[in-house]
């Protein structure tokens, strides 16, 4: 579509193949790389420093970078990794460059979530795993994140030109299942082998809901299949929605302040 497509990718080889091979397939250069951990909350913050020292405008910002670990997980901020990288990262990145997208209203706002969320259940008492750690369970929960991410800030942001909306993309076939182990990670090979379809199909509901003229004013709504859909009941709760957003906000001020108090060590 000739856009200016800006890549945040944790692998600089990773990142850097895609990024010649995405040039090279679209014969569009105005490809950039932004290298991040989104895991880490300084990471989050470093790349949305990183974009606004070089754009002014952004039209369109979805988030894709998620996980899943076999075994509990703590990042260096203290926080469990699934949880982190794919609810509190898209939380906090979207945060900063909010300014920039009402600038640039109309704007768009995705969230690939799963629908894995539909067995999901926000656990206040233990939202990092550590009494009770199961990778189905922090999945899940992550994913009913996104849903209530999704929905709270699209009221918020109602009249503003910018639009939420939340995603399915499929069983795709990628290298995602890597996380797991034993058991649950052949079981998880076997159905993506006779289910996954390809990474170009899992793409498709991530750029209809990005791009689609279809979509466009359209706001907290969950898609799959390129289609508007209901999402679980459980994630049309106002109250637990709220409850999340609180809590998130409080997570992201304690690890600022915790990396001012090092800071001035």
């Amino acid at each position: 579509m000739g856009a200016i497509v800006v890549m945040v990718c944790r692998n600089r080889a990773k990142g850097q193949a895609a990024q010649a091979e995405i040039k090279a397939e679209s014969s569009n250069d105005q490809v950039d790389l932004i290298i991040a951990d989104l895991s880490l909350l300084s990471e989050v913050r470093r790349a949305a420093s990183s974009f606004k020292q070089k754009y002014t405008q952004l039209h369109v910002l979805i988030h894709n970078a998620g996980t899943i670990n076999g075994e509990r997980k703590v990042t260096p901020d203290g926080l469990e990794d699934t949880f982190a990288t794919n609810y509190l990262a898209p939380f906090l990145l979207t945060e900063l460059l909010l300014d920039v997208l009402k600038a640039s209203a109309p704007a768009r706002i995705v969230n690939v979530s799963s629908s894995g969320h539909t067995t999901g259940n926000i656990d206040f008492e233990d939202l990092q795993g550590v009494h009770r750690y199961s990778f189905m369970k922090a999945y899940t929960q992550s994913k009913l994140a996104q849903i209530y991410f999704t929905y709270e800030l699209a009221a918020q942001l109602k009249g503003s030109g910018v639009t939420v909306n939340a995603l399915h993309p499929g069983l795709v076939s990628s290298d995602f299942n890597k996380g797991t182990k034993g058991l649950a990670h052949f079981i998880g090979e076997v159905v993506y082998f006779f289910r996954g379809i390809t990474v170009e199909k899992g793409a498709q509901t991530t750029l209809y809901v990005a791009t689609s003229l279809e979509v466009e004013g359209v706001s907290g709504k969950y898609f799959s299949q390129s289609k508007e859909t209901p999402s679980s009941k459980l994630s049309y709760d106002l109250a637990i929605r709220q409850r999340l957003w609180q809590v998130s906000e409080e997570l992201i001020q304690q690890n600022e302040l915790s990396h001012l108090l090092a800071e001035n060590r």
